[in-house]
């Protein structure tokens, strides 16, 4: 997954990934509508998962074979890899179901696409998005994006892949917003060319912001890496710019903080983002290193079973794909190795606290 040369890109980088929202795209060219043989396979499937409750960190894949949705799956795999970055999968039936079944599903469709890594310190794979608070993210000690309403700025995820599974959605607002690293990148370029170079330099990220039990404040790594004729970008210029708190942490630049903040905001234009609203029983794959990804602020309803409850699985997926060396988190570092025994049961309650 790592690459030991970067080049600068072009003046303009021209692939699929280089979509925009205002682009009028069609659905049909990110929406996966699942047939009724495939659900009838991932029920059968997941009900079997749910009854036999194995040790999810000693699963094998080939002992819950898809074989009716292989092929699917390899085109999401395709349309992540070498396509736009992202697809959306549509017509699960999760009102039937239970928690337990709706996260076997979600659990088996992630082990056939990558590694299902663990997300915090508790051991949890997959993780519940409900909010508990109205306060802007990271705002105060352990408010988290998963935990609050309010509208989440572009950034990149821990993983290779960030796959999220709608249950409920909200009264109002809460969608999905994703924006090309290609379309901002050559944005930036346009704009300011003499800027762009700072993109590839090593920034240090605030890690104790997002895990108060993080080894080290920080991380490092660049905004962007060009690899082998293949842009790289990994977003969250909010804590790059909290990093800078610390003693320790060089000082950014004025051409670092400025093209930083452009970044977030050629992000956030109107017609640069693609917007998605969940539907219960969406879910929404996503390559960290084509797109960023935000959230719309959202209103809940008032009675806690009909709260927005999505389902979130962080998977590593090693596709090839040609990167520099620190990049991101590396995966010991997500805990991508080491992910702690686990059984469906324990993936259906709330964790108290998410690193």
């Amino acid at each position: 997954m790592t690459g030991s040369a970067m080049q600068m890109p072009p003046q303009q980088i021209v692939s699929r990934a280089g979509w925009r929202g205002d682009d009028g795209m069609p659905a049909s060219e990110f929406v996966y509508r699942l047939n009724d043989a495939e659900l009838d396979e991932l029920e059968r499937e997941g009900a079997r998962l749910v009854a036999a409750d194995p040790d999810l960190s000693t699963l094998d894949r080939d002992d819950y074979p898809l074989p009716v949705c292989a092929a699917g799956i390899a085109e999401w795999a395709e349309q992540l890899d070498h396509g736009l970055g992202f697809v959306l999968v549509r017509g699960l039936r999760v009102g039937g179901y239970s928690n337990e079944l709706s996260g076997a599903i979600f659990f088996l469709l992630g082990l056939w696409l990558g590694n299902p890594m663990r997300q915090n310190r508790a051991g949890d794979v997959l993780t519940h998005i409900i909010a508990t608070t109205s306060k802007p993210a990271y705002s105060a000690p352990n408010v988290l994006s998963s935990r609050t309403t309010s509208e989440l700025s572009f950034h990149s995820d821990s993983a290779d892949v960030v796959g999220l599974m709608c249950l409920h959605s909200a009264k109002e607002g809460g969608a999905s917003v994703l924006a090309s690293g290609t379309t901002v990148y050559n944005e930036v370029v346009r704009r300011r060319p003499d800027l762009a170079p700072r993109l590839f330099d090593t920034y240090h990220w605030d890690w104790r912001i997002q895990d108060p039990n993080s080894p080290t404040n920080t991380y490092q790594s660049p905004v962007c890496c060009y690899v082998d004729g293949v842009l790289s970008m990994y977003g969250g210029s909010k804590i790059v710019f909290t990093a800078q708190e610390y003693p320790e942490v060089p000082r950014l630049t004025e051409d670092q903080a400025t093209v930083l903040q452009l970044v977030d905001d050629i992000a956030a234009e109107r017609g640069v983002a693609l917007e998605m609203d969940f539907q219960p029983g969406d879910i929404q794959w996503l390559l960290n290193y084509t797109a960023m990804h935000s959230r719309t602020e959202y209103r809940d309803f008032p009675e806690p079973e009909r709260r927005r409850h999505l389902i979130r699985l962080w998977l590593t997926r090693d596709a090839g794909r040609p990167m520099v060396s620190p990049f991101g988190k590396p995966v010991a570092a997500r805990g991508g190795a080491a992910m702690q025994s686990q059984h469906l049961a324990a993936l259906t309650q709330i964790p108290a606290f998410e690193g």
